[in-house]
């Protein structure tokens, strides 16, 4: 599985094929988090055939549609669970992040998975997802954004109009440096 942009999230049911014995099995429902729906169900048979020794010829898909969340202006914590595999074996792992969608939150972990501990997306599990309250966080990085009185400094700022761009100033090169401090 490739990760390409913005993870999405999919709700996935499925359940054995109908026989004669049985003409109603019980169907099983999946949230899982991929970036397009095909993917999705294949996902949904990897896991089934883990958990139910369920295949695809044995089964069917009963329905398979994208979750959308419904207030995604409000930046919100959010609590990871994930296992994945390692050259050395098996891990579980929390993790937070921050963001407006838990489809962002997502992606935030397969983009970080992959540049610090080199985990391939095929190689990960997600466990649970949660969101989590600002007094609730475990991780220093997370906690430092969760304050009431939080600000954001801009120190040193080089006004766009003078430094490269050609159409804005009037000669490419100058022979004064650029001003960043606005004390």
């Amino acid at each position: 599985m490739t990760v390409a942009g913005v993870m999405k999230q999919f709700q996935v049911v499925g359940r054995r094929a109908a026989t004669d014995d049985n003409p109603n099995p019980e169907a099983y429902r999946m949230i899982i988090f991929a970036p397009n729906a095909v993917i999705a169900k294949s996902k949904f048979w990897y896991y089934m055939h883990q958990f139910r020794k369920m295949k695809k010829t044995t089964g069917e898909i009963l329905d398979c549609v994208e979750l959308v969340e419904k207030n995604s202006r409000i930046v919100k914590n959010y609590g990871i669970w994930l296992r994945y595999s390692s050259r050395s074996g098996t891990h579980n792992m929390y993790r937070e992040f921050r963001d407006v969608t838990l489809c962002g939150a997502v992606s935030q972990l397969y983009d970080e998975m992959a540049g610090r501990h080199r985990c391939r997306p095929r190689s990960i599990q997600i466990i649970r997802t949660a969101t989590v309250a600002a007094k609730d966080l475990k991780r220093t990085n997370g906690m430092q954004f969760a304050q009431a009185k939080v600000k954001f400094p801009l120190p040193h700022r080089v006004v766009s109009a003078k430094r490269g761009q050609k159409a804005l100033s009037d000669r490419t090169f100058t022979t004064v440096r650029p001003t960043t401090f606005f004390g």
